[in-house]
């Protein structure tokens, strides 16, 4: 193998593991463990010349003598554990430990907000608002002026039509819940920028832990990459059920979209009569 294959190889590899690491850290995990490497695995994979000039166990299932290795993501200091309470429902206690919280935790954690820029121009935090033990959960992008003055998400005229959408599906507003991935509002309803909604997400999933909804609308572009991290655009992944965390999530069009063109409304509609049939083949949910 050349020196450039093998560089670029190794480049990819790095861009990967970053990649997981980041994915690790917004969940709060601290430390992974790797697991024994096997002979045969090493044989399949052809590394049998990468390793440390040791000879290399007979048999198949021979593990090679390497200890079981937990690697810790990042260092923590006391004030990084102090800013890292924003994960306190996954730190470090054991990943099959199962743990509980309500939205009322999350939003103690959350206080009045001073993490990003954005905390400057906004009126108040809006938090997530609706049914804690609702079925079907909308997150769109951002607080507008309504929202930022009421200090609740979709109350200007893209909630309006929210509201029309949702007692369409034969549900009222206060059967689901509603929020976005940022909740305070950018000046001149701008789109959060990447750093500002990585800040914010990790509340929004909390979130959605605690409240444990059948069902996700991700209602436009930014909600959508946030959520399910997909480059494509909403018009071409929109209609199809996705997966977040084993929930069911389906992208649309945002309200606020629908303004600008009435004429997506006939898509969007089509998209949330997916949802409704899809709730209405569950049993209800435990409340």
């Amino acid at each position: 193998m050349d020196r450039s294959s093998t560089a670029g190889e190794l480049t990819e590899l790095l861009q990967q593991a970053r990649e997981s690491v980041r994915y690790l850290e917004e969940l709060g995990v601290e430390t992974v463990e790797l697991p024994t490497v096997t002979a045969s695995t090493v044989q399949q994979l052809g590394l049998e010349d990468r390793l440390p000039q040791r000879p290399l166990p007979t048999g198949t299932a021979a593990p090679i003598s390497r200890p079981s290795v937990r690697i810790p993501l990042k260092s923590h200091s006391p004030a990084q554990r102090s800013q890292d309470a924003l994960f306190a429902d996954l730190l470090p206690a054991p990943l099959t430990t199962a743990v509980t919280e309500t939205l009322e935790n999350v939003w103690r954690d959350i206080g009045d907000c001073t993490r990003c820029g954005l905390c400057e121009g906004r009126t108040q935090v809006v938090n997530t608002h609706g049914n804690p033990k609702a079925r079907l959960m909308f997150v769109g992008e951002a607080p507008g002026a309504d929202e930022d003055a009421q200090g609740k998400p979709f109350v200007g005229r893209a909630g309006q039509l929210l509201t029309k959408m949702i007692e369409a599906m034969g549900m009222k507003r206060e059967d689901v819940i509603i929020g976005n991935v940022n909740r305070c509002r950018p000046p001149g309803n701008r789109q959060p920028t990447l750093e500002e909604a990585a800040i914010c997400r990790p509340f929004l999933f909390r979130e959605i832990a605690a409240v444990q909804p059948d069902v996700i609308v991700v209602m436009g572009n930014t909600a959508l990459r946030n959520l399910l991290e997909m480059r494509e655009g909403i018009s071409r992944v929109r209609g199809q059920f996705r997966d977040f965390r084993g929930i069911k999530v389906m992208p649309t069009f945002h309200p606020a979209y629908l303004l600008r063109d009435p004429s997506k409304k006939r898509e969007t509609w089509e998209d949330l009569k997916k949802v409704r049939d899809y709730l209405d083949t569950l049993s209800p949910k435990n409340i």
